[in-house]
């Protein structure tokens, strides 16, 4: 099937191409019987990535708690590139289907900067299953199947200098793509576009922190931050940022987007952290979403890191946690 371009970007999927989510997990289950599980992405589309999965079964990347619904997962989303609206998203993203010929401007303090192509990405790292814990500043949480690749695979090909400390992302900015782009947030030009978001290069390279092109075993839908987004699971959700197409290694912590629009809420580190309350509600418990009603009337106490204090919780060794919110 021929690329058709569709306000900027790109679709390549027909319905046959995807995942079933009844058949989902047998379907993979086979496949790795076959041992054809972590194959280079070479050529091939990312839909048929989804069925050549990893699953990995290590404790950090997995979890026994019940995964929300796909349902859930792809109908209830902060993208306000979008809209402000939990729902709308879904609707608005319906024709925003990029394919592997999407550009990611990897540049600054590397030894092999570039415009490489998701295909080319996909080419050089392994495929895997995360199921994380997604826990949202606003106090909602979900569980989420992800596939894509671990962050340090890239930054690892791309050859970090010395002088690489942080590593800066931003996403797209298209007005055609994305009308909240136009109006800002809440009617107000309230957020600098395009979004940033940031990471200190040793939360970069931690083997939790992810680039997600996947869920449920299908392409990431547009209102999940189609075709790649961050993933760090132990981090207030807003640093998950979505639909990347530039990452920049740099010398100095990057300004990102919530720290620079709401200082007194949002910081760079944006650990989860249930002793610190955000300025206008408690975080010390969160509402989590399983089922299509979306209400997630089930709260839970919220653990430190996000429950993944073991893996991550030595990269804050000596910092005041309150404080370096």
């Amino acid at each position: 099937m021929k690329n058709r371009k569709i306000r900027g970007a790109y679709t390549q999927y027909k319905d046959n191409q995807v995942t079933p989510e009844d058949s989902y997990w047998n379907r993979r289950d086979f496949i790795k019987n076959l041992g054809l599980s972590g194959l280079a992405a070479g050529s091939m589309s990312s839909s048929a990535l989804m069925a050549t999965i990893d699953r990995p079964v290590n404790s950090g990347f997995n979890t026994a708690e019940p995964l929300s619904t796909e349902n859930v997962v792809t109908h209830y989303n902060n993208f306000y590139e979008f809209s402000t609206s939990k729902r709308k998203p879904a609707e608005m993203a319906v024709n925003f289907k990029p394919g592997n010929d999407w550009k990611v401007e990897i540049s600054g303090e590397i030894e092999k900067p570039g415009n490489y192509t998701l295909e080319d990405i996909l080419s050089w790292t392994r495929v895997e299953e995360r199921i994380y814990r997604l826990r949202c500043v606003e106090a909602w949480s979900m569980v989420v199947p992800w596939q894509g690749f671990q962050l340090s695979q890239l930054i690892n090909l791309v050859k970090p200098t010395s002088k690489a400390k942080f590593v800066a992302f931003e996403t797209l900015e298209s007005r055609s793509v994305f009308p909240g782009q136009k109006r800002g947030v809440l009617g107000f030009h309230v957020l600098p576009w395009p979004y940033r978001e940031g990471l200190r290069m040793d939360e970069a390279m931690n083997p939790l922190a992810f680039l997600a092109t996947g869920v449920y075993g299908k392409p990431l839908p547009g209102q999940n931050g189609a075709p790649l987004r961050l993933v760090v699971p132990w981090k207030y959700g807003f640093k998950s940022i979505k639909s990347i197409v530039k990452i920049r290694f740099v010398e100095q912590q990057p300004y990102n987007t919530w720290r620079k629009s709401g200082p007194r809420e949002y910081g760079f580190y944006a650990n989860v952290n249930p002793k610190v309350d955000h300025p206008r509600w408690s975080q010390a418990t969160e509402r989590r979403i399983t089922d299509d009603s979306f209400f997630g009337t089930k709260r839970i106490d919220t653990k430190m890191f996000n429950g993944y204090g073991e893996q991550v919780a030595s990269l804050y060794s000596g910092m005041d946690l309150a404080r370096d919110f």
